[in-house]
């Protein structure tokens, strides 16, 4: 079969890799110049190490991740911890695999390897796929360069503003969130010694929180603070001052104030997302990824989700591409619900979790300090369960 691939970031070199592993010769048209990944750090769950195990890179990641010991929820207000869920031992039994950090490049950089590596693979940057149109035989991908790619199926992994979708959903731009999030990267070395802690941990305010992690093997520490600021307009990547960054989170606690205070060079996003929809499919041609199934990082699954898709898809599509369309239809839906259950929790924990105040603050806290690692576990072993979300669903 051939297939065609619009987008060379985490999930369509996933799929790419997926696709060759059956056989399949896999064009991958990427916008950018080169292939590389851009961002900080991702967080990956088992079941995004389980589908990396299946492409093959799971260990190329595992050598290059921190395995962090628990996820820790503190209240920001008061400095004092409400619950932490222990991610070693018990955990990794449940779920047969580690929860991990990275630097997004950490992750990138061992699937691109694989690319470059599978013969059925050809990378192709510069070529930013616009629009399609198919036959009953065959798909065509036209590119902003004027070029044109002819194959039997179409991926589209072309991101949360994917001209795919574009086309076959129609729904418009993203829907912006309101929320404002500023990150940034610093060298381990730079942070006092107390508070090199390795876990994730989280500081809960009043309509704003901040997360850290160890990346880089441990030799950074990553940052992120948001802010639930109304926010109506999408920017990515823009750059914050440092001044401005500490002055929107006014009541932070003091260990997290020594933590924020450290970063530099701090860039700042609008977060983005869009609702569920049923249908990701026209005849030959699926989205996948962030085209399909944008969501807030708060569920910390956007990455793993698109791990899934291409392992999924891999599976289903087999053979010499006469009954494409049918399998991209059990594809989209096999993936569509727990997709949309991911990308709708996202948002939840983001307003009931993260961000309450005053009572609403209380509550929550009471709730979360009530849960042993027990309860912790059952209520994320839905999305967190490696096999269940993979095999579970091809068959």
């Amino acid at each position: 079969m051939r297939t065609l691939v619009a987008g060379g970031g985490i999930g369509g070199l996933a799929t790419a890799i997926a696709l060759a592993a059956q056989g399949h010769r896999v064009t991958v048209l990427e916008r950018h110049d080169t292939f590389a990944e851009f961002g900080a750090g991702i967080q990956l769950g088992p079941n995004a190490f389980h589908a990396l195990d299946r492409l093959g890179a799971g260990e190329a990641v595992r050598d290059r991740a921190v395995f962090i010991d628990e996820l820790r929820f503190m209240d920001a207000t008061t400095g004092r911890q409400v619950v932490r869920m222990p991610l070693t031992g018990a955990y990794r039994e449940r779920f047969a695999n580690p929860y991990a950090v990275v630097h997004r490049g950490d992750l990138y950089q061992p699937l691109l390897d694989a690319c470059r590596a599978a013969d059925g693979i050809e990378l192709a940057p510069g070529q930013s796929v616009v629009r399609y149109d198919q036959t009953e035989d065959e798909v065509t991908a036209y590119t902003a360069l004027g070029d044109r790619f002819t194959a039997d199926a179409l991926i589209g992994a072309d991101g949360i503003r994917s001209a795919v979708r574009r086309q076959l959903v129609g729904d418009g731009e993203p829907r912006v969130s309101g929320h404002t999030i500023y990150r940034s990267v610093i060298p381990m070395e730079r942070v006092p010694e107390e508070l090199r802690w390795n876990s994730v941990t989280l500081w809960a305010g009043p309509k704003w929180h901040f997360v850290h992690y160890p990346i880089g093997g441990g030799e950074f520490l990553n940052l992120a603070a948001t802010r639930d600021d109304g926010a109506l307009e999408a920017v990515a990547g823009l750059p914050a001052e440092r001044d401005h960054v500490i002055g929107e989170f006014p009541d932070i606690g003091d260990a997290a104030r020594r933590l924020l205070e450290l970063g530099e060079e701090w860039k700042t996003w609008v977060l983005c997302d869009r609702d569920p929809v049923d249908v990701w499919t026209d005849g030959r041609v699926a989205l996948l990824g962030d085209a399909a199934h944008p969501m807030l990082q708060y569920a910390a699954q956007g990455a793993c989700m698109a791990l899934e898709d291409a392992v999924v898809i891999g599976d289903l599509l087999v053979g010499d591409g006469a009954d494409v369309v049918p399998r991209l239809e059990k594809y989209n839906a096999q993936r569509r619900d727990r997709t949309a259950r991911t990308q709708l929790i996202a948002r939840e924990m983001g307003s009931q979790l993260y961000h309450p105040a005053g009572a609403a603050a209380a509550a929550r806290n009471d709730m979360l300090s009530s849960l042993t690692a027990e309860d912790l576990y059952d209520k994320v072993s839905w999305l967190h369960g490696a096999r269940e979300s993979i095999e579970g669903e091809v068959r």
